[in-house]
């Protein structure tokens, strides 16, 4: 069993896997899959087709998953952008249209009916959410894109998808204080500390795993401690935290349930009556 691919990011069931897992793992048939885009501002992965399961992560609005089953009210994807495989609900996906052309880049915004301010909101949007814009508008010096229907986001919050990014990832990480801390969570509405230093990254143009475990042993390079400074990680058996500078770090932390600041020897300290001491430092 040990031997079996890691199924987090290898779509493999006894009746049926990915195309690419062929001859690798056994199954009864094997797909490529069909591309299909999220259409829920954010949305649940789990590893099982049960509302019970955990979360393992979460989907944006926009991006991008592949589609190998759907069944009673389910679907089996694997997001295009981690490789992360996992069930959503299937009304939580759909055909790809048109190609997104912004990327929201504030930490939270909000969906309106029109290009107002002061007309009702439909829903949040995550920044990471990709959006298709059609058109511009202006209400009272603010500057709206208009969506498909005339739905409207505030301009200030969005940027082309093929932009530059942000250089510093930190300065992202740092828009996140006090977002409350969610087990699984990748969002401006919860998340956890994996998920803050992969969002973080994406939002910098530079892609990271999703896991802790994934990112302690993949991303980036090992260093001492000696060697810390902005920008490095900091590794816990099941956590990360990513250094502000060479004595203060920033994560997302069940202990304050949210996105804090914190003295590297006070974490240390901290953490260490449960989970040991650090099992490795890397600069990514």
């Amino acid at each position: 069993m040990s031997d079996l691919p890691d199924r987090r990011l290898n779509a493999y069931r006894p009746d049926l896997a990915e195309e690419r897992l062929r001859g690798l793992v056994s199954a009864d048939n094997y797909v490529v899959g069909t591309t299909c885009e999220v259409t829920v501002p954010v949305v649940q992965l789990r590893a099982r087709p049960e509302l019970e399961c955990g979360t393992d992560t979460e989907l944006l609005l926009g991006e991008i998953v592949h589609v190998f089953d759907t069944s009673a009210g389910w679907a089996w994807v694997k997001a295009d952008s981690d490789g992360y495989v996992g069930y959503v609900p299937d009304y939580t996906i759909g055909p790809v249209i048109k190609s997104p052309t912004h990327i929201v880049t504030a930490p939270r915004t909000f969906v309106y009916v029109g290009p107002d301010l002061r007309f009702p909101t439909v829903q949040p949007l995550s920044m990471g959410s990709r959006i298709t814009v059609v058109d511009e508008r202006e209400t009272r010096g603010t500057r709206y894109f208009l969506l498909d229907g005339g739905q409207a986001v505030i301009a200030n919050h969005c940027a082309l998808v093929d932009a530059d990014m942000a250089n510093d990832y930190v300065a992202v990480a740092e828009r996140f204080l006090e977002t409350p801390y969610l087990w699984g969570g990748r969002s401006g509405f919860g998340i956890d500390c994996s998920g803050l230093v992969q969002l973080s990254m994406a939002m910098a143009g530079r892609q990271a795993p999703r896991d802790t475990d994934m990112q302690a042993k993949g991303l980036g390079a090992p260093i001492t401690r000696d060697e810390l400074r902005r920008g490095d990680l900091v590794f816990w058996k099941g956590h990360v935290a990513i250094m502000e500078n060479e004595h203060t770090l920033l994560h997302a932390n069940g202990h304050t349930m949210n996105v804090s600041h914190e003295g590297l020897e006070e974490s240390i300290n901290r953490i260490g009556w449960l989970y040991n001491q650090p099992t490795g430092y890397r600069r990514p």
